[in-house]
């Protein structure tokens, strides 16, 4: 399965985003979000949310535990 560096880096080209736009969306400064997707921190629980939202797909596809991207109602 994919770790949670690898989907920040893969939904961010399929979606064509810069991670400035991917860090203000979330609330978060760039650098933070580069530590994130560089996998030098690990995320809370509402950034990951955030970040999820954000890319519309479901916690466990984001963090790697899924390959399935649908969020469950």
């Amino acid at each position: 399965m994919a770790s949670l560096t690898e989907r920040l880096e893969e939904l961010k080209l399929a979606r064509n985003v810069l991670q400035k736009d991917i860090a203000k969306a979330a609330g978060l400064s760039l650098r933070t979000y580069q530590r994130y997707e560089y996998g030098e921190r690990e995320p809370s629980t509402s950034v990951l949310i955030a970040l999820a939202d954000y890319f519309d797909v479901s916690l466990d596809y984001l963090v790697g535990r899924s390959n399935s991207m649908k969020r469950q109602p």
